[in-house]
């Protein structure tokens, strides 16, 4: 499943640092490559402790991690909704993403010169990339707007007058200068707004590049955004990337350790980083495990046992049968496949099993 997050800021709040970063998440979590597809995309494994449980107990040959995608964007201007610098390529490159990455420079630092000479001010600098985006969909709204409307009041088309319906409503908050995601849309209408692709639907995590002092506490800055993104059904995440970038630069794990001990950190930013981008995506994990490979497995919240098999082999949802589930927690503390059969701790499901995150999974099918 090949979902992405895309990273975008203005020049010099740390986008790239933090991206560069992300390059050296193998040696922070476990032993899994890091792997640039093109120059600015990296595919990142995803830190998880329970595959390494699984690893303790199976003894696989191999151990396959969840994966997620990271893009770095090219920076933006103001003008870019309308080619400013490199505005169409970045417009472009944020639509082929499935959700944003905003970083915004949340530290003082008078070697680093925000554009212009002005202060820090990560609430402005948010605005400036929401209004380019924001105005972009305006844009994409009102240039289908109009046949939109003619075919709905000339045919009644149900599709049609649905997508006017749509449209209204994300037009009214994107003319108050407020993101499409912002609109108050139910799950119908979420479903139609799809086909606009609107940049300002998004999921976003906005990442709050503070110095090494605020990274437990966070600072003005951080709470200046965090009061600006209230009502935004947005999530928030404070990092150093330059505490980052130290922390790549260790080779031992154990000097890793007694470094993030040393701040009062449980993990680095970086893998906090990568577990809030799977979960904007909207992902989560389930796992197969024996002697030969024990691998965790990409797909969406909510998806049903055939769709999870799919993602294995395309045969396995076509000719699925039923799936053999153990709860991720019984497997850990009875020790076996054999053992949690003993105990009664297998579940046979069938087409209409919702997945949950963390399950063990075994599949009948024929084709």
């Amino acid at each position: 499943m090949s979902l992405q997050c895309g990273i975008v800021g203005l020049p010099n709040v740390g986008k790239s640092t933090l991206f560069n970063c992300l390059s050296s998440a193998k040696a922070q979590a476990a032993n899994f490559p890091f792997c640039t597809i093109e120059p600015n995309v990296g595919v990142v494994p995803v830190p998880d402790e329970r595959l390494e449980t699984l690893e303790k107990i199976d003894h696989p040959a191999q151990v396959v991690p969840a994966t997620v995608e990271i893009v770095d964007i090219a920076g933006l201007v103001k003008g870019a909704s309308k080619g400013e610098g490199l505005g169409n390529k970045f417009l472009a490159n944020i639509r082929e993403t499935d959700a944003i990455i905003h970083v915004l420079r949340c530290f003082d630092n008078s070697n680093i010169i925000r554009e212009g000479g002005a202060p820090v001010n990560p609430v402005e600098d948010k605005e400036i990339i929401d209004t380019e985006l924001q105005l972009k969909d305006l844009e994409t709204i009102e240039q289908r707007f109009a046949k939109t409307e003619k075919i709905a009041k000339t045919s009644k088309d149900k599709d049609a007058m649905a997508l006017l319906n749509v449209m209204v409503k994300i037009r009214e908050v994107l003319l108050q200068g407020k993101s499409a995601r912002t609109a108050q849309l139910d799950d119908n209408e979420k479903q139609v707004a799809k086909e606009l692709f609107l940049l300002t639907m998004k999921p976003v995590l906005y990442v709050c590049n503070v110095d090494e002092g605020s990274v437990l506490t966070g600072n003005q800055y951080v709470e200046k955004v965090r009061e600006a993104i209230k009502g935004e059904d947005a999530q928030l995440l404070v990092i150093a990337a330059k505490t980052e970038e130290d922390i790549a630069e260790m080779e031992s794990y154990e000097d890793r350790k007694m470094f993030l001990d040393d701040l009062g950190l449980k993990e680095s930013g970086v893998v906090k980083l990568i577990k809030a981008a799977y979960d904007l995506l909207n992902l989560q994990t389930y796992f197969t495990s024996g002697p030969k490979e024990s691998k965790a497995w990409t797909i969406k919240k909510g998806c049903l046992a055939p769709q999870a098999a799919g993602v294995i082999h395309s045969d396995f949802e076509k000719g699925f049968i039923r799936a053999e589930v153990i709860k991720y927690e019984d497997y850990a503390a009875l020790g076996s496949e054999a053992a949690c059969r003993d105990a009664g701790k297998i579940h046979i499901e069938g087409k209409d099993y919702v997945v949950q995150d963390g399950d063990i999974m075994h599949f009948r099918f024929n084709v």
